[in-house]
């Protein structure tokens, strides 16, 4: 995780970019705030020095894998400027569609509504995989009675219910305290996610607090010895000494359990989305996406996530070759 600051620091003095995880939770879905690539020197691995511009927005999630890979690239290609804002899953899904990126950053899947809207604006796009992620759930260091929970008491936690709960409700012998809730946006892949696969479509607790902020949540849950908050793995991993980290079904988040699927229902993948055309049409986009999936396990390792197999990444690399 010292490697991630260290690069983010750079990456933030470099290029005055303001990446951070993305502002409040309205205010951020038309986030215009970027990550760009600083021209500094490097060795660089390509024969070829390119120039050009590539653009990109989407998922806090998936940020600290980009904001490294864009970190490393400048070194080999310092004349193609690389630009990522953080609009949340389905905030950069929307400039997509809208044609105004090259590719999109996503904790989850393209939904149905958002292929039939780039279908219908003639955008063909390709979905290639970066690296695992396991949403974990946290509380307070002080909180020592909710250390284990099912599927179903998470959702009897997050669940609206028209009331106020307290962790009683969840087990009597648990505290009579209101429970504090902390959650990412409705614009975000990370709450679809959780949405789909601990709520079950039903409403999340109207009292929670929302960021697509990550550093917000992790904050608001250090603070009070009531809260309970999610997000991907990294940022738990990256503020583990103020946070307590919640088993769900008997299994702790660790890189074996989300690799294997074994912490489930919340392991998922993250995943990048590229216009077919820019990669076809522009030879900076090919190269910077080709660098990408080249490094993209190495620089989720550093950051917190979990690589893939290696044969994903030639795969993935294979069907971007086929887009050319």
């Amino acid at each position: 995780m010292k490697k991630w600051k260290y690069l983010t620091m750079t990456a933030v003095m470099g290029s005055a970019l303001m990446l951070g995880a993305c502002g409040s939770d309205s205010a951020q879905k038309g986030n215009n705030a970027e990550t760009s690539a600083p021209a500094n020197s490097g060795q660089s691995t390509a024969d070829e020095k390119l120039q050009g511009t590539v653009t990109g927005d989407g998922s806090s999630t998936v940020a600290p894998i980009i904001e490294a890979v864009v970190e490393k690239y400048a070194g080999t290609q310092p004349d193609v400027k690389v630009s990522v804002g953080i609009s949340g899953t389905g905030g950069g899904f929307e400039k997509f569609i809208a044609g105004e990126t090259d590719f999109s950053d996503a904790s989850r899947s393209i939904k149905d509504e958002e292929k039939a809207k780039l279908d219908k604006a003639g955008i063909a796009y390709t979905e290639l995989p970066l690296a695992y992620d396991g949403i974990s759930v946290v509380v307070n260091p002080e909180n020592d009675w909710a250390k284990d929970l099912t599927v179903e008491q998470l959702k009897k936690i997050w669940m609206e219910d028209g009331k106020d709960k307290k962790w009683s409700d969840i087990d009597p012998s648990w505290p009579n305290e209101k429970i504090v809730y902390y959650s990412k946006p409705t614009v975000s892949g990370t709450f679809d996610y959780f949405d789909e696969v601990i709520l079950d479509g039903a409403d999340l607790v109207k009292s929670a607090t929302l960021s697509e902020d990550d550093n917000i949540l992790v904050q608001g849950v250090a603070a009070d010895k009531n809260a309970i908050g999610f997000f991907g793995y990294a940022y738990y991993l990256e503020n583990k000494d103020k946070l307590g980290l919640i088993k769900v079904n008997g299994v702790e988040p660790n890189n074996q359990t989300i690799e294997s699927g074994e912490y489930k229902p919340l392991s998922r993948p993250l995943f990048v989305y590229v216009k077919n055309s820019v990669i076809k049409d522009s030879e900076a986009a090919y190269d910077f996406m080709k660098f990408t999936l080249e490094n993209a396990g190495e620089m989720a390792d550093a950051v917190g996530y979990v690589s893939l197999p290696a044969e994903k990444y030639k795969e993935a690399l294979k069907t971007l070759e086929g887009l050319k």
